[in-house]
C-alpha cells in the first residue's frame, strides 16, 4: 500500500514536470557520460518493458554504469543512470532493480524508478535524485540520450 501511494505521488509529480529535462546532470558525484542508445521493444530481451512497471538494465548503452529503462504507464518511459547518485562511482555503486525500486548496495539507498527520488534519505545530509536521461518513443523504438 505504501509503495502504491509513493507511485501515485510520483506520477502526479512527473505530470507537472517538463519532459525535456533529461540529459541535464547537476549531480557532483556523477560525471557527464555519453548516452546514445536505441531499444527495439519487439526484441525478446526487452519483453519486460512491454507493461507498466516493467524495467530493463542496459549495462553497455552508455552512462557511467549503464542505465535503467522503466515503463511507467505502458506508454511513458524513463531512463535513469545506474550509478548511485549519492557518492562517487566505485565497486558497489552500480544499483540493482527490485520491482519499481533501484537499490544501491553501498548503503542500501532505495530510489523510485517512477520519479528517481531517494526514498530513504539520511537526515541532515544532502541527497540527490537519480540522474535522468532523455527518452523518446517512435513506434516500437525507444531512443535514450543525453545530448
Amino acid at each position: 500500500m505504501k509503495r502504491l501511494f509513493i507511485l501515485c505521488c510520483a506520477v502526479a509529480c512527473l505530470l507537472s514536470c517538463n519532459s525535456d529535462d533529461g540529459g541535464n546532470n547537476n549531480n557532483p558525484y556523477i560525471p557527464n557520460a555519453l548516452v546514445q542508445f536505441q531499444i527495439n521493444l519487439n526484441l525478446p530481451q526487452y519483453d519486460n518493458l512491454s507493461f507498466a512497471g516493467g524495467s530493463a538494465f542496459i549495462p553497455n548503452g552508455g552512462g557511467v554504469r549503464g542505465f535503467f529503462v522503466f515503463n511507467l504507464s505502458g506508454d511513458q518511459f524513463f531512463a535513469w543512470e545506474a550509478s548511485c547518485p549519492n557518492h562517487t562511482p566505485n565497486n558497489c555503486s552500480t544499483m540493482t532493480v527490485n520491482g519499481v525500486l533501484a537499490t544501491c548496495a553501498c548503503e542500501d539507498y532505495e530510489y523510485s524508478l517512477a520519479n528517481g527520488q531517494l526514498l530513504n534519505p539520511v537526515e541532515g545530509s544532502d541527497s540527490y535524485p537519480m540522474v535522468n536521461y532523455r527518452i523518446t518513443k517512435s513506434g516500437d523504438i525507444l531512443t535514450i540520450s543525453n545530448n
